[in-house]
Order: C-alpha cells, then structure tokens, then sequence
C-alpha cells in the first residue's frame, strides 16, 4: 500500500470524528444519568435562605448513583417562613417556574421523592 499524505490526513481525520461521536454520544449518556425531572416541588424557605431539603412530586428519577443530581422542576413553590419551624406561620409563598436545583441525594417514598443536600439557587 502506498499512502500519500492528502490520503494519510483524510483517514487520521476519519477516525477523529468518529471518535469525537463515540464520546459524545457517551457525555451525552452519562449527563442524563444524574439528571432527573419533577413536576412540582416545595421547598421552605427561612430567613431568606430556602431549605436544603425539597419535597417533590411526579419525578423521574435518575438511573444509577452519583455525587450530585440535577433536578429540573416545573413549578416550584416555596414558602416563606417566619419562624425557623416547619409548621409555623408562612409569610407568603413564591411560586417559580422552570427552575433546576443541584441535590445530594434522594429518598423515594411512593410518588413522594425527598431531595436533600441541595443547594441554593
């Protein structure tokens, strides 16, 4: 075989998009491994800094454990506290739309699925 360096680049390129696809393909995989969508969630908020917990309800989970998820919400309520008790009396609550929170971890219990660890947005 005789290569030529116009036919030695065209396959050295061949093999570097095929290659760049196969772990594009894959990133694309294991991104949505930790991903995980929710319908509606509430969330506490006290003194002006929301709970690190957030209740959630018709959720997707993720496949698989990781370190972090990210949890994209449709409508997400959170409740303003005047107390630092969870059933003392609401200031006001803030309805918010399309958000996505960064968890630890999850809990699922039926349809209920407890996030915790997350952090603020």
């Amino acid at each position: 075989m005789h290569f030529t360096p116009k036919g030695l680049l065209g396959a050295i390129a061949a093999v570097s998009i095929g290659t760049a696809t196969l772990l594009g393909a894959g990133a694309g995989t294991a991104g949505a491994a930790g991903r995980a969508h929710c319908d509606r969630a509430e969330r506490p908020v006290w003194s002006g800094d929301p709970s690190r917990n957030l209740t959630a309800h018709g959720c997707s989970l993720p496949s698989g454990e990781r370190r972090w998820y990210r949890v994209e919400v449709d409508d997400l309520v959170e409740a303003h506290h005047t107390t630092d008790y969870l059933n003392g009396p609401v200031d006001r609550a803030e309805k918010l739309h399309d958000r996505t929170i960064r968890c630890m971890g999850f809990t699922a219990d039926g349809a209920t699925v407890n996030w915790f660890g997350c952090v603020p947005h």
